[in-house]
């Protein structure tokens, strides 16, 4: 047992050694879980417990529980599903400790603070946890929370779990009742610290949570005298600990500062802030041609509007006409260590182009154009101007030291720190106000040649013209539709046809989307009857009675070069025979080819309308138009 234990422990120590590169995070990750899943089994065998039914269960519950969750989960809630499990795993370990208090009441002294210490940092861990999920949920105010007499709350709570785990270590006065004061403090003191971290510093809140949640069942795993455990949580615990290290010093905080709210203070007479003008936008198109040299700085924003596609498109397009691109990445941009990372590499972008926080600054000074991505308080110059502010000090991506700037935010508004950005007011910054997705698309266009991305008034009337005629229409999803989340507009235009008497079928191909059956269960997932779909073998025969086909975010498996163009990789594959059709109208991100690299000859036939942009977007107006016309 005990080399199988030294070997769990081995893999833990290179998963985590594994997961500090982009590069090789994911076997990491997997060689860790593989690690915690013979680390379970071999403590089961070696209490021999094996055999206990309601184990059994609990740990079915859990796995399914877990695996739902991973499926549910979408990336932008991952910060605070991270905080969630950190919690757990402090609750789980107080629960142990408490289990051990009532269970074995002749446990020495060192056992019974070892076991007070579990429950007090496995309850900060789940209080705090709690709070800090809350908070990036957007269930409780994201802004700092400040008590009346705050501190002498936090002093307070400390100096009574000192106390009362000094009773409980030394057997004075009942053990019941120092064991729940320990839990009902520390529940509360979790809260008082957490209640009052910002959404700037949240970041290194969770990372001192996940180290915290090590230290509790490392703690716990002496009074159960499971060294595997000590160990294992040990190595949590320290690795939490170093990662809280180094954002504090990113961010230019102590921890102490932090924990006792010193970041987030809000003074009697804050510092002047200079006033806002109107949002201008000025000359950017002509800076996004000319610039040679490109930083793009992601942040929150581009998580909330799920832009990362669209922002590689963008570093692509730069890239395709020779210019220098990099990506500038905040260590706490986003609500977790990382966070920009994962996103960005969610759609591809390599990891080569992702530059700290010195590179890129050092890249700015001679930069032509910074673009900023929904990104607030970590370009805002106030952290270097502004003293008393919550991010004075604090290190920031100078985006205002490039020649010119583009900033794709939502707003105006403050970010999390409360402190109107000063960049906003420089001459050589254009604001792209709205939806980053929307900015971006612009953007593209521009670098597409187009002197105006916006459709013209006949462009947008006639999609909706040939609509209102059609007596028969088919649908043909894609992977596009996907990742625009558009299947509520496809709905939405299925409707409204479907009122004025119109036939609609949906076609989909065996192949579109990431597996079989993709675009069904999207389309389910809003209630489009069954029946209506119909597959390729069914309606490929029809397409020549249809008098208009809508395809959505769909490409290569509607590519009349697959029975073309031979020798290209998709010739001689099964296509919808969209192209027999009276009218086509396209609605796809832009007019790259596919996965399959092959341009799409579609586009070009005169019969079909080509409208670009996010599928979401497109599809609305166009049922705006239709339900207008009603």
């Amino acid at each position: 047992m005990l080399i199988l234990q030294l070997l769990f422990i081995a893999g833990f120590i290179y998963g985590i050694r594994l997961m500090s590169s982009p590069k090789t995070a994911v076997k990491g990750n997997l060689l860790g879980a593989l690690a915690m899943f013979g680390a379970v089994v071999v403590t089961l065998v070696s209490e021999g417990i094996l055999t206990m039914p309601l184990l059994w269960a609990g740990l079915l519950v859990g796995s399914a529980l877990g695996a739902w969750l991973a499926q549910k989960i979408m990336m932008i809630q991952m910060p605070q599903m991270v905080a969630l499990l950190n919690g757990l795993g402090g609750g789980a370990s107080a629960l142990v400790a408490l289990m051990v208090v009532y269970q074995d009441p002749t446990l020495t002294t060192f056992t019974w603070f070892t076991t007070g210490l579990a429950i007090v940092v496995g309850g900060v861990t789940l209080s705090g946890s709690l709070v800090a999920a809350g908070k990036l949920h957007g269930k409780l105010n994201q802004r700092p929370q400040h008590f009346r007499f705050h501190n002498l709350y936090l002093w307070g709570s400390g100096i009574v779990l000192l106390a009362s785990l000094g009773a409980l270590s030394f057997e004075l006065g009942s053990v019941l009742v120092n064991s729940v004061l320990l839990l009902v403090v520390s529940l509360a003191f979790g809260v008082i610290f957490t209640i009052r971290v910002g959404g700037a510093d949240m970041p290194i809140t969770i990372s001192l949570l996940n180290s915290l949640s090590g230290v509790a069942g490392s703690v716990a795993g002496f009074p159960l005298g499971n060294t595997l455990l000590v160990v294992v949580g040990a190595i949590v615990g320290a690795s939490g600990l170093i990662l809280t290290q180094i954002m504090c010093r990113a961010m230019n905080r102590s921890l102490w500062q932090i924990l006792l709210g010193k970041t987030t203070v809000i003074t009697k007479t804050p510092p002047q802030m200079v006033e806002i003008s109107t949002p201008k936008v000025h000359g950017w198109e002509q800076s996004l041609r000319d610039a040679q040299k490109v930083a793009i700085i992601p942040g929150y924003g581009m998580a909330l509007a799920q832009a990362q596609l669209q922002v590689k498109q963008l570093a692509e397009a730069l890239q395709s006409q020779g210019k220098e691109v990099k990506f500038g990445i905040h260590p706490v941009a986003g609500r977790m260590p990382g966070h920009m990372n994962v996103l960005l590499a969610e759609v591809d972008v390599s990891y080569d182009q992702l530059y700290d926080l010195d590179q890129i600054n050092e890249f700015l000074i001679t930069a032509d154009l910074a673009i900023i991505v929904g990104a607030n308080d970590v370009v805002n110059p106030a952290a270097i101007e502004l003293e008393g502010t919550p991010i004075y000090g604090m290190p920031i991506i100078r985006a205002d030291q490039a020649n010119q700037v583009i900033v794709c935010n939502y707003d105006t508004k403050p970010g999390y720190a409360g402190v109107d950005n000063t960049l906003y007011t420089m001459g050589k910054v254009s604001l792209l106000l709205g939806d980053a997705k929307d900015s971006l698309e612009k953007m593209l266009g521009v670098l597409a040649g187009k002197a105006d991305t916006a459709p013209t008034e006949a462009d947008e009337g006639l999609p909706a013209q040939l609509l209102s005629e059609a007596k028969r229409v088919v649908i043909v999803p894609g992977y596009g539709m996907a990742l625009a989340q558009a299947q509520g507009q496809v709905k939405r235009l299925i409707e409204l046809l479907q009122k004025r008497g119109v036939q609609v079928q949906i076609a989909v191909h065996p192949v579109a989307g990431r597996m079989p059956g993709h675009m069904n269960v999207l389309l389910a997932e809003v209630d489009v009857p069954y029946e209506l779909m119909y597959e390729m073998d069914q309606i490929n025969d029809e397409f020549a009675d249809v008098d208009v086909v809508v395809v959505v975010g769909a490409n290569d498996v509607i590519n009349p070069a697959a029975n073309t163009h031979e020798g290209t990789p998709i010739y001689g594959m099964p296509i919808l025979h969209v192209d027999l059709a009276r009218h086509v109208i396209v609605y796809n991100l832009d007019r790259s080819p596919g996965y399959a690299g092959v341009p799409n000859t579609l586009y070009d036939a005169p019969h079909c309308i080509f409208v670009a942009g996010d599928a979401a977007s497109t599809l609305q107006s166009l049922v705006q138009s239709l339900s207008f016309a009603a």
